[in-house]
């Protein structure tokens, strides 16, 4: 029961965060917004980390950390802020569920994991299936450009991942922390080059998606994911890259009243259908031999 509460508590954070961001973007300028809840969520982290004394990353570690937060939180987070500002929630989401895919095709040229047939063919199947996301919000009038710098940065968040994985295993908490600081860095720097107010915000409307997001999107759902993948199969909890478009596209709809194009469902349809091809287990050695016996 703990684990299907935990999982549901994951998805509806992250289901939730697209939404969170539009609603930002109506009261601060989307960048600039990316910064303070970087600046915020580091801050707390820090302070995690020194109340329970761990240790900060040094040498190779340190540069794994910088270089995750770098593309997972600078160059993620300004391309779907900027992003997002034309693109419906929902369809973003749908759009980061290709980061599975893109993170096993960047592992493979970076020789950090060899790529089975299954992946590539789910990552070419994908790929179609955002060629019709991208033919359907076109005719929507939703701009390329958005709909590109989007999926530039589910890109970024998967070559993030795969340069961590490179890096030295570290504690989380120490890694998260020098990530957002990396990040609010990125972020204030690109928030600078669009020439963007730098006003602290003063409405209610405008902390509400920023501490969502950050207690709720950079601690809360960051902290339950953990706690998921030590008590659960990997694989099992990796399917939240499927559910979370979901709910998105579903709260886009109730809350915003987004309303997808029919063939972007189309599309979306067939990119969930690659991740959860991707994401099957394969079949333990000893049952592929005794199908392949039972074939001859």
């Amino acid at each position: 029961m703990r684990i299907a509460i935990t999982f549901i508590a994951c998805a509806l954070i992250w289901g939730s965060t697209f939404l969170a961001i539009r609603f930002g973007n109506e009261a601060t300028p989307p960048v600039w917004a990316a910064t303070i809840r970087l600046t915020l969520a580091s801050v707390l982290l820090f302070g995690i980390a020194a109340a329970f004394r761990m240790r900060l990353p040094r040498g190779k570690a340190l540069r794994g950390a910088a270089l995750w937060g770098l593309f997972n939180l600078g160059v993620n987070l300004s391309l779907l802020y900027v992003g997002e500002q034309t693109v419906p929630s929902g369809i973003s989401a749908v759009l980061f569920a290709t980061v599975p895919l893109t993170t096993a095709l960047l592992a493979a040229g970076f020789h950090v994991e060899a790529l089975v047939t299954r992946k590539l063919v789910a990552a070419i199947v994908a790929i179609g299936g955002v060629a019709v996301i991208f033919a359907g919000e076109l005719g929507v009038s939703v701009p390329f450009a958005g709909l590109l710098t989007v999926f530039g940065a589910a890109s970024a968040a998967a070559l993030a991942n795969v340069l961590l994985k490179q890096a030295p295993k570290q504690q989380v908490i120490p890694l998260n922390a020098i990530g957002t600081a990396v990040g609010a860095a990125v972020c204030l720097v690109v928030s600078v080059a669009l020439g963007e107010s730098h006003a602290i915000p003063v409405t209610t409307a405008a902390w509400i998606p920023i501490l969502y997001l950050t207690i709720a999107g950079s601690l809360g759902a960051f902290v339950l994911f953990t706690w998921l993948v030590t008590h659960w199969s990997v694989t099992n909890a990796s399917l939240l890259g499927v559910t979370v478009p979901i709910i998105a596209v579903i709260l886009g709809g109730l809350v915003k009243g987004e309303q997808p194009a029919a063939l972007t469902y189309v599309g979306a349809a067939i990119v969930i259908s690659a991740v959860l091809i991707a994401l099957r287990a394969p079949r333990p050695q000893h049952l592929r031999a005794a199908a392949a016996a039972e074939a001859d």
